[in-house]
């Protein structure tokens, strides 16, 4: 074998046993691509007026839930009390928690009326997490939402939300550390429960 197959070879086997989530581009990509979808139903001049809220809603939320790891946002906002929930309270919690902070997302991005929205850079976190920028742009003032992005079966998916350099998980982990101080898991769903009813 002569020297040169012999070295692209090497570099071959090297670039093929690089990670997939170490390839850039591809979770500013999937989040982009999600709150272009996202953007196109507020915009969408068939769904105005107050009679369509909830079906737009509806389509919005679908789009979220395809993007969001509510499995990962949860363990993270929970911490350390995610073991002390049996698997059934964890399997709730996840889905009370998903309609929470997807909700509180919703609320945010609902609130948009055809402000742009621009996406920066990839901040590489960690081999398998990075965080993607990206503001609204507004006539006064930009509003800076950056999306915490972890890949795993192969997918880019959000496992927290920085919205004006506020955590929405950090946020939610202090609110069910309080609750946990006092309450039982079973206390901590039952505030969920009536929270999202």
């Amino acid at each position: 074998m002569s020297k040169r197959r012999a070295t692209f070879g090497i570099l071959l086997i090297v670039m093929l046993s690089v990670p997939a989530p170490v390839l850039a581009g591809q979770a500013l990509l999937a989040i982009e691509t999600r709150v272009n979808k996202v953007l196109e139903v507020l915009g969408d001049p068939a769904l105005k007026g107050e009679s369509y809220k909830g079906t737009k809603e509806k389509k919005v939320r679908l789009i979220v839930d395809e993007i969001f790891d509510y499995a990962e946002l949860s363990k993270r906002a929970l911490s350390f009390h995610w073991e002390s929930f049996t698997p059934e309270q964890q399997k709730e919690f996840t889905h009370l928690f998903g309609r929470l902070l997807g909700g509180a997302y919703m609320d945010r991005i609902l609130a948009y009326t055809n402000e742009k929205v621009a996406f920066g850079k990839e901040i590489r976190l960690s081999e398998n997490r990075t965080e993607v920028e990206s503001e609204i742009v507004t006539p006064t003032k930009s509003i800076p939402i950056h999306y915490r992005m972890i890949h795993q079966k192969g997918q880019w998916k959000v496992y927290d939300v920085v919205i004006e350099g506020v955590s929405l998980v950090q946020n939610y982990r202090s609110q069910f550390r309080g609750i946990l101080a006092k309450e039982t898991p079973e206390g901590l769903l039952k505030t969920l429960r009536a929270r999202t009813a």
